[in-house]
């Protein structure tokens, strides 16, 4: 599905915020991107979107490169995303946020799916709302679906469960966690929130300074030896 080999990135000439990054992804995972601020996770989700060039390396999607793709691209090659913030169009209603989804897939109907609404059932209650009148918790809800609407492959989520309430983080992992096991749907999550991490991923990448530096797929036994955890993620 996704094979990262020694990317070099950053945000000016010369500068490595990815230093030799590598990661590999198999269809259906949820693999969990975690560290400290500034080691490089959101650039290299936006090097996955093309919004960041790499100087270096390889990114390939289902066999296809990705560097050098503009993001239409490479979301028209099933890669959905969703960045931290959430990106929604405050002055677009429920349906008008959706249907932007939908916009630069040939080939796609234009229609807003019934199970878009099912995922979240506030969407549908107000749909003709402003989205901008929502808490955060129900943006992040409809960013989410709005990247899924077009039925990506590949989800990139960055730092979903910021600034949001308790129960709407466990519904988005709980509606995710759904999505992955019954449609094969491949996730790589960004993230702060360890519970929500607990409840979703199959394996976890720990980075620093622009590198994968552990990993393990024994996601469950890191609540009782969370020495990783402090190792990687403590301030």
């Amino acid at each position: 599905m996704l094979k990262v080999e020694n990317v070099i990135a950053g945000y000016l000439a010369g500068s490595r915020v990815l230093d030799g990054f590598s990661m590999e992804m198999k269809k259906g995972e949820v693999v969990a991107l975690l560290g400290r601020n500034g080691m490089g996770k959101t650039t290299f989700l936006k090097a996955l979107m093309g919004h960041v060039a790499i100087s270096q390396g390889s990114m390939l999607f289902d066999g296809q490169e990705l560097a050098g793709k503009k993001p239409y691209e490479i979301a028209r090659m099933g890669m959905g995303y969703v960045p931290q913030g959430r990106d929604i169009f405050s002055d677009f209603t429920v349906e008008e946020n959706l249907r932007m989804g939908l916009l630069g897939h040939p080939g796609k109907s234009k229609e807003i799916p019934d199970w878009a609404f099912d995922l979240f059932p506030i969407l549908r209650e107000r749909r003709t709302q402003r989205a901008g009148s929502f808490s955060g918790g129900q943006q992040q809800q409809l960013a989410i679906v709005r990247a899924l609407i077009a039925k990506p492959q590949l989800l990139l989520l960055d730092e979903p469960s910021e600034g949001i309430q308790p129960s709407i983080v466990q519904d988005i992992g709980r509606v995710l966690s759904d999505i992955a096991k019954e449609q094969g749907l491949t996730i790589l999550l960004v993230e702060q929130n360890m519970e929500l991490v607990l409840g979703m991923a199959q394996r976890c990448l720990f980075m620093e300074n622009g590198q994968v530096v552990y990993e393990t797929d024994e996601v469950q036994a890191l609540r009782d030896d969370p020495v990783p955890i402090h190792k990687y993620l403590a301030v």
